[in-house]
């Protein structure tokens, strides 16, 4: 079998799993608004997060022009495949 299909196989059934034994998944409340607010305001990065001092660009034409007038190199940050790394 595939690792890829391994792997997926696995995450279904620790999910399914998890849903089966916890109970609560099928009873929980919805979140009330100002509970989202305050979860979404403390999972938020800090201002001063290094990373976010980066002049980071969308497009790799603008930021190879832009790093082309300073003469610096190009950081490109690329991916293939699940944000989870489930692939």
């Amino acid at each position: 079998m595939h690792r890829a299909a391994v792997h997926t196989q696995l995450f279904l059934l620790t999910a399914l799993s998890i849903l089966l034994h916890s109970g609560t998944a099928a009873s929980a409340e919805p979140l009330a608004r100002d509970e989202f607010v305050r979860l979404r305001e403390l999972l938020q990065p800090a201002e001063n997060e290094l990373w976010r001092m980066i002049p980071w660009r969308l497009s790799v034409l603008e930021g190879q022009q832009a790093a082309a007038r300073q003469h610096k190199p190009i950081f490109i940050w690329a991916m293939d495949g699940h944000p989870l790394g489930c692939t």
